[in-house]
């Protein structure tokens, strides 16, 4: 049998991984612990991630482990605000760390000049002492009497991002609601800190296990894009005897679970609304997989979209009560069908039962 897996074979897969062949008939919490968290800077996006992942789900239930302390929302992969298992946040900050603290810092390198970074972490945590939840602002201007050069965004983003493990509290993140981002530290919100860093870096195995588990097969340049993480061969290395290895077309190393779904790259693949920022396209450096090149900026520039065949075929949005489906390329009249069976699902999801349809543009 040949190691060489094509664009089709790796599409099946992915879509296997990420519970988008067939919806899974899995616990809430239990989904967003296997897919490693769902990317979830615009609060209400993970609701329509695990609609199009889970038989039946109900945005309750989510809403119950955000309100229940066992699903957070905080930064981490890439900087950028996650839902994620509790367990997780806990067991994988530590090793997060010097990364984020790395991106806020090259962004901010010049406004940062001259800063303290362990006196600042201890302002902002005296600051947080009370228990009362602070937006990123508000801590901010908080200690700025004794730091007023950076700003309050610079001063903000590196204590709430990197400096003091925090989590955006609820209402923030509630199904159909609005709220602001503000902010406790993870300790006070979860009961106990991070676990230490491990000097085994037996996290940095875990991490390399579960992202396999959800993306596989992959690269361990997928690996870094999906962590952000730089220092990661070790742990790949450290776990490679229990891997199996294939090729894709470009002659890339990719490794896998032996275990894991790969299915027939003929298996059919249903229509999936994806939510925007959706980890089934961000969550790889290689993305022709699931997108095409020529599109690959709709995935970073917020556009939700539509798989067909498992791939980007359209994308979509909320207008006037109506999902608004606006093709990549021509549909046929099947594709057509499949889209608008799926979008008026999603409308009536999307609506609870308030008046709504779908609405498929010409390409």
């Amino acid at each position: 049998m040949s190691n060489v897996l094509d664009a089709r074979a790796l599409n099946r897969a992915t879509l296997a991984r990420q519970l988008l062949l067939e919806r899974a008939e899995l616990p809430v919490l239990d989904a967003v612990a296997h897919l490693g968290g769902l990317q979830a800077q615009e609060p209400q996006e993970p609701f329509t991630g695990l609609w199009s992942r889970l038989r039946g789900f109900d945005p309750a239930a989510l809403d119950a482990l955000l309100t229940g302390r066992r699903v957070v929302r905080t930064h981490l992969m890439r900087r950028t605000v996650h839902l994620l298992a509790a367990d997780d946040v806990l067991a994988w900050r530590s090793r997060f760390d010097a990364m984020l603290l790395q991106r806020v810092v090259g962004v901010y390198r010049q406004e940062l000049e001259g800063v303290d970074f362990a006196e600042l972490a201890a302002a902002g945590r005296a600051v947080l002492a009370d228990g009362e939840p602070r937006s990123m602002g508000e801590l901010a201007r908080a200690v700025a009497d004794r730091w007023p050069e950076p700003g309050p965004r610079p001063l903000g983003e590196l204590l709430v991002a990197a400096l003091i493990p925090s989590v955006q509290l609820p209402p923030r993140g509630l199904w159909r609601t609005k709220a602001g981002a503000r902010n406790l530290p993870l300790e006070a919100w979860l009961g106990r800190a991070a676990d230490p860093l491990d000097p085994a870096d037996g996290v940095g195995r875990t991490l390399v296990r579960r992202y396999l588990a959800a993306f596989g097969p992959a690269a361990t340049a997928d690996l870094r894009a999906w962590s952000g993480l730089a220092g990661l061969p070790s742990a790949v290395k450290a776990v490679r005897e229990e891997l199996v290895a294939f090729r894709d077309e470009r002659g890339r190393e990719l490794l896998d679970l032996p275990g894991a779904p790969r299915p027939d790259p003929d298996t059919p693949a249903p229509a999936r609304f994806l939510p925007a920022f959706d980890n089934a396209i961000l969550g790889y450096d290689d993305r022709t997989r699931i997108i095409d090149d020529a599109h690959r900026g709709l995935s970073v520039a917020g556009e939700r979209v539509v798989l067909l065949d498992g791939r980007v075929s359209a994308t979509w949005t909320v207008a006037e009560a109506a999902v608004v489906v606006r093709p990549l390329r021509r549909l046929t009249k099947a594709e057509r069908a499949e889209v608008t069976a799926e979008g008026s699902e999603l409308a009536a999801f999307l609506s609870e039962g308030e008046s709504a349809c779908v609405r498929v543009e010409a390409h």
